[in-house]
C-alpha cells in the first residue's frame, strides 16, 4: 500500500449541498428558506415576536418574588443518614461533617452547609455538625445516643457584579 493509494470508504465523506446557486439545482433561487420576508434573510432574531401582538409573556400577570440573597442547604434526611450507615459508607468513629458526607456520596454538593432533616429513623450513635437541624432531628439523633452540633452558616460564594 502506498500512501497515494489511501482513500475513504464509499459513501464515508457526504459531499455538502452548495445553496442558491441557480435554480437549475435542488436548492436554488431561494436556497430551501420559503420565499421573501424576515426569515428568508440572515441575522433573524424573533423568538417571542407574535407579529406585533402583545407577547404572552407580557400579558400573563408575574407572582412571587424571586429572592436574589437566598441560602440553599443541602437537606439530609436521618432516614438517608441511616441508609448510608447500613451500607458501610461512613466511618461513625468520625465525626460526620460536610466533607465527610460528600466524600461518603451522602450528599451531592454541601452548598452553604448541611440541614438535617428528621425524617425517619435512626439507630446508630453518631456524631454529626450541620448547619441547621429541626428539632424533631435533634430529638431523633439524641434518641439514638448520639450528638448534633449546629454550627453558622458558611459564606456564600461571592458572584460577579452584573454588568450595568
Amino acid at each position: 500500500m502506498k500512501l497515494n493509494q489511501i482513500a475513504d470508504n464509499a459513501g464515508a465523506r457526504k459531499v455538502r449541498t452548495r445553496v442558491g446557486r441557480g435554480i437549475g439545482c435542488t436548492k436554488g433561487k431561494t436556497g430551501g428558506r420559503g420565499v421573501k420576508g424576515q426569515k428568508s434573510r440572515t441575522g433573524v432574531s424573533i423568538n417571542g415576536f407574535e407579529g406585533g401582538q402583545m407577547p404572552i409573556y407580557r400579558r400573563l400577570p408575574k407572582r412571587g418574588f424571586k429572592n436574589p440573597n437566598r441560602v440553599e442547604f443541602a437537606e439530609l434526611t436521618i432516614a438517608r443518614l441511616q441508609q448510608a450507615i447500613d451500607g458501610g459508607k461512613l466511618d461513625l468513629a468520625q465525626t460526620l461533617n460536610a466533607e465527610a458526607l460528600k466524600a461518603a456520596g451522602v450528599i451531592h454538593k454541601p452548598l452553604a452547609g448541611i440541614r438535617l432533616i428528621g425524617t425517619g429513623e435512626l439507630s446508630a450513635k453518631v456524631t454529626i455538625e450541620v448547619v441547621g437541624a429541626t428539632p424533631g432531628a435533634i430529638a431523633s439523633v439524641e434518641k439514638a445516643g448520639g450528638a448534633v452540633t449546629v454550627l453558622a452558616p458558611a459564606p456564600a460564594p461571592a458572584e460577579a457584579p452584573a454588568k450595568a
